[in-house]
């Protein structure tokens, strides 16, 4: 039933407003009241901290506390691959989540949830402390905001035969939406609707969730937006070994008791001996080297291969992309074909050279100013965005459609900036669009108040904040967006945000459609 502002102040004046302590069980945390009608509770643990003998393990129950805990300050986030400790923002103690709702809202409530699950190529938390402050308001002060971290890099995404434990990262997502489930209506929202989002390795990680213990739905959430899903080959946990042996051997670790030996490191020794290496067949290391692996427990399958076989979660969807969303990844100064197909096959190491004789017939280069610096720069781009962005995100519009809603979009707003460096429309440049100018230090000039692509951030908030709050884009859209029809077999179409706030409607043209089915043609010998 959808609720309306008036039935929302009904309901919090029929019992108290939630209290700024709220007891989660295993303790006690004093959030805040802001002066703009919202609650905070930052950096609420959700799991022990994972050190020590809990390095590498998967997440664990929090420790009990008999005092208040304040929740006034966020936590620190997850260290990453390639990157020192600081000590003002990053620690292995990391397994944190924040909660934002309005400040009226009550026990009985029950405002719908968003849980934001953050990118970073699972190397990095990309964006510890998203502000739900502009998500709130675009949704009619109908909402719970969850925002959380989790471990990446090795610490989260180590393997080592049968002695680790694969994927926990993904399993600290779970346990965090697990804590929703036992806790959030304490804080006034509503566990038996929860949207789960993402964006990048985020939005990857949504449909891990989709696809977990093949679509088993344990009811942890009810619908799910994917933002610019990464979507990378998987190695099985025998594959991954490689990783585990290096690794090791860089820290000093050999012998029998090398894993005991990892925990035994520092949190400054394990990042100084953090960075990534090639994978298997690969000649440099790829942007992204520690990832998911297909462990057949929490991941059963390849990506595609579940989703053909319909082993996934059947709740209603959005999955898209940006227009762009490769340029911001590949090497501004290729030159030559041969440096492009290079930079695709470090990142997918089995393509084969037959492969890339067809590969390149499909993405003949739009540059004709060669040789020059650069000039095959657009050609790697617009290869690598749709083996890992676009292409996925539809065809997993095409499966969802036969079994639950799922919309398509493409976020095609271009901010001049971002234009005059040739970035085009880059990867999840929607994400601090769907913040809102005010909440975020990333936004682009043009997205501010008074400029001219603002009016396309009120687009984006009211699509996404009526699926939120319906599990339909169109119930609360902006005045005048167009309605957003959703994918089926007659009507393969998806949504297009563009600059200014105009929208549309776009069938995908013949092109897009013979370069994707190429993709999902060989995705098994992808590993994707």
């Amino acid at each position: 039933m959808i609720r309306t502002l008036l039935s929302v102040a009904l309901w919090a004046s029929s019992s108290l407003a939630v209290d700024d302590v709220v007891d989660v069980g295993y303790a006690s945390y004093r959030g805040q009241e802001l002066e703009n009608g919202l609650s905070q509770w930052l950096g609420l643990r959700y799991a022990a901290a994972p050190v020590g003998d809990l390095r590498f393990m998967p997440p664990q129950d929090p420790e009990v506390h008999d005092e208040i805990q304040p929740a006034d300050k966020v936590g620190l986030s997850c260290l990453g691959t390639n990157k020192l400790p600081t000590l003002n923002t990053t620690s292995e103690d990391c397994l944190f989540m924040n909660i934002m709702a309005p400040t009226n809202a009550t026990c009985s409530s029950n405002l719908p949830v968003f849980f934001y699950i953050q990118g970073g190529g699972f190397n990095s938390n990309s964006n510890p402390n998203v502000n739900g402050t502009g998500i709130i308001d675009a949704a009619d002060r109908d909402l719970v905001v969850v925002t959380i971290n989790y471990r990446v890099g090795p610490y989260g995404f180590l393997t080592n035969k049968d002695q680790v434990t694969p994927n926990n990262g993904l399993r600290d997502q779970v346990k965090a939406l697990e804590w929703v489930q036992a806790h959030i209506s304490k804080f006034g929202g509503n566990p038996n609707h929860v949207v789960v989002g993402g964006t990048s390795a985020g939005a990857a990680s949504v449909i891990f969730h989709l696809t977990a213990n093949n679509g088993s739905d344990s009811g942890l959430f009810h619908g799910a937006i994917s933002e610019s899903a990464s979507l990378a080959g998987l190695l099985t946990v025998k594959e991954s070994q490689y990783q585990y042996n290096n690794f090791a051997t860089r820290l000093g670790c050999t012998g029998k008791d090398s894993l005991e030996c990892l925990r035994n490191k520092t949190a400054l020794e394990i990042q100084e001996e953090n960075f990534n290496i090639p994978l298997p067949g690969g000649s440099k290391p790829p942007a992204y080297q520690w990832l998911p692996v297909l462990d057949y427990d929490f991941i059963n399958d390849y990506t595609y291969h579940a989703l053909t076989e319909g082993k996934f979660i059947k709740v209603p969807t959005i999955f898209g992309d940006d227009t762009n969303g490769g340029t911001v990844f590949t090497p501004k100064n290729a030159s030559t074909q041969a440096e492009s197909n290079q930079f695709i096959l470090d990142a997918y190491p089995t393509i084969s050279p037959e492969m890339f004789g067809e590969i390149n017939d499909l993405y003949p280069n739009p540059n004709k100013t060669c040789p020059n610096n650069g000039c095959f720069w657009r050609q790697t781009s617009n290869t690598y965005q749709e083996i890992r962005y676009m292409c996925p995100a539809l065809y997993a519009n095409s499966v969802y459609a036969p079994f639950a809603k799922s919309w398509a979009y493409r976020w095609n707003v271009e901010d001049p900036a971002q234009i005059a460096q040739g970035l085009g429309v880059p990867h999840t440049s929607e994400l601090e669009a769907l913040i809102g100018a005010e909440y975020t230090d990333e936004e682009p000039k043009s997205y501010k108040i008074g400029q001219k692509n603002r009016p396309a951030t009120h687009v984006i908030q009211r699509y996404w904040t009526s699926f939120m709050r319906t599990l339909d884009p169109n119930t609360f859209r902006q005045e005048g967006a167009v309605e957003w029809t959703s994918w089926g077999k007659d009507n393969q179409a998806r949504v297009v945000m563009n600059t200014g706030g105009k929208t549309n409607m776009e069938d995908i043209d013949e092109g897009l459609r013979e370069r994707c089915e190429y993709w999902y043609k060989h995705s098994m010998e992808m590993n994707l």
